[in-house]
């Protein structure tokens, strides 16, 4: 029934990429509306979520470091752009135009569960928002890690745009270099959302007050206005789950 149902799936527009050695598709391209995007397989294992042993950039929100086991899973290439945002949801919202294949943004947390919906609705697919966990495994490199403090490197200028080399303004996806495993721009240009509700790592309620007592969603991988202190791969944002900002996006997993 499995290869009934893949052997559909490329009948009615979404192809299959390069497969592993079990004949599970190391990437796997997708079509709406005339519009691709390609979804990269990140093989499972534990690993330690959490500031880098070097790293002294870290902040407290970073700490502690504990164990994360993540399921095998597929993330999205590079960030949702505007032209696929526009081929499922008829508009774009982005405070930077000029070029379909800039990340979409100025979508909130909410805007992100409707496309999903409506993306799901037209593929038949379960796509939805990755964990924080699996974004930052897949953000350090996965199996393949080498712990750089960057999303596959540790000079930030050959992976991500940030405030000091963006000019102000986002850019197109997958500019710069990949990181170990074939994934794009984790590194800076806009934010990601993440599923998660904010929470500390060590399970202490935020002080009494505190706007973070309210539910926030993660966010990760900094953005074209962000120091490079907020663009490292175990740095934490949060966002509230109705805010349109001009540096928010997203990146899909399945």
């Amino acid at each position: 029934m499995k290869r009934i149902l893949s052997t559909l799936i490329l009948f009615v527009g979404f192809a299959a990429g390069v497969m592993a050695q079990n004949d599970e598709p190391v990437t796997h391209t997708y079509r709406v509306r005339g519009v691709s995007f390609t979804m990269v397989l990140v093989r499972g294992a534990s690993f330690t979520m959490g500031a880098l042993p070097n790293d002294n950039k870290a902040y407290p929100s970073e700490t502690p470091r504990h164990q994360q086991t993540v399921n095998t899973f597929y993330m999205g290439q590079t960030e949702v752009t505007q032209a696929l945002w526009q081929a499922v949801m008829g508009s774009n919202p982005s405070h930077i135009q000029g070029n379909p294949n800039l990340p979409v943004e100025m979508v909130s947390w909410d805007d992100c569960q409707e496309f999903i919906r409506k993306l799901n609705a037209l593929t038949g697919e379960h796509f939805r928002l990755p964990t924080e966990a699996e974004w930052e495994y897949a953000a350090r490199g996965g199996r393949q890690s080498h712990d750089y403090l960057y999303s596959g490197s540790n000079d930030i200028t050959l992976v991500g745009w940030y405030r000091d080399n963006s000019g102000a303004t986002s850019h197109p996806v997958a500019q710069k270099s990949p990181n170990e495993l074939g994934l794009y721009d984790m590194t800076g240009n806009v934010w990601e959302m993440c599923a998660d509700v904010y929470t500390r790592y060590d399970k202490k309620p935020f002080a009494e007050g505190s706007y973070l007592s309210t539910p926030h969603r993660s966010t990760r991988g900094g953005c074209y206005g962000a120091y490079q202190r907020d663009c490292r791969a175990t740095d934490r944002g949060y966002t509230l789950p109705d805010f349109r900002g001009k540096y928010n996006g997203l990146r899909l997993a399945r």
